[in-house]
Parts: structure tokens; sequence; C-alpha cells
């Protein structure tokens, strides 16, 4: 039985936030995430995080086919979403001149902002499907949800040495 969006989210944010409590390490908050919501959410193709370094965005932790190794601020929907701290919801990525085609399969993206509890840009959560169309406001609300939840609610160690 496929659970309906609304559930799919529900369970598999239930699940990270139990596999998550008491976590603060943002890589192994990142690697959970990536995992249970492509497990729970069938029309994820790639899902995963770029990273802010140096001004830049840097592949982090995700699971898919290759990523971009860097992204500019000034490129692509992942390097608009840092510049404007704002989640970019995209129908058909074909259509839009900024897109990057790390893989020609992707059809459509979202793209949400990552801050740390003092309101610093870290990372973007960035979401492809082969599916034109895949995303929504259902998907931006439960996604923006899941990353305030766990990266602006508390002090976070950025790496693996803790």
């Amino acid at each position: 039985m496929q659970l309906d969006k609304h559930q799919a989210y529900q369970q598999a944010i239930q699940e990270i936030n139990a596999v998550l409590t008491g976590e603060t390490n943002a890589i192994l908050k990142m690697v959970t995430i990536n995992c249970l919501l492509k497990q729970y959410l069938p029309y994820y193709f790639w899902v995963g995080f770029y990273c802010v370094n140096d001004g830049k965005l840097m592949v982090g932790p995700y699971q898919g086919t290759l990523g971009c190794l860097h992204i500019s601020f000034e490129k692509g929907i992942c390097g608009r979403a840092a510049k404007m701290e704002e989640t970019q919801l995209v129908q058909n990525v074909h259509e839009d001149p900024a897109h990057i085609a790390c893989d020609s399969r992707t059809n459509s993206e979202i793209v949400v902002p990552v801050k740390n509890n003092e309101g610093k840009l870290i990372a973007v959560f960035d979401v492809d499907s082969t599916e034109l169309s895949a995303f929504d406001a259902i998907d931006q609300k439960y996604i923006e949800q899941l990353i305030q939840e766990q990266f602006e609610q508390a002090p976070l160690q950025m790496s693996y040495n803790n």
C-alpha cells in the first residue's frame, strides 16, 4: 500500500525525529534526513545537502547519482536558494534558465535554505525528481518544517571531529 504524500511525510518525520533525538551533529542529521525521506517518498530521485563553504556551495551528504561538486551562489537553483535564502520550487527545471543539469534525468526540483540556530545560512537542502511537477506546497511545508526543527533549534557541530 502506497501512502499519500501527507502520510509519507508524517511517518518519515516521525522516524527522523526519533532517530535524531538529542543529536547535535549536523552531518549526521543530514545523512539521516536524506536516507529516510528517500525511503518514504518514492518520487525523490536525488536528495542531499549543499553546504556553505567560503561563500559557495559544496556538495555535502546526499543519496543519488553524482552531484555537482561546487555551486556558486550566482548559479543554479541551489545557488539562487542560497543567495535569496528562500525556498525554490521548480515544476520543470528545463524551463528555468538558472538550472544546472548535474543529471539530465532531473525534471523538477525543490531547494530549501538551511539555517543554524543563529539564523546563519549553513546549507541548502536539494531534492530532485525525474517526474515533472513532483513537488508542491505539501512538500514545501513538510520539508521547511523538518529543516527548521532539525537545524534551527539548537547549536550544531559541523564536522565528524566532535
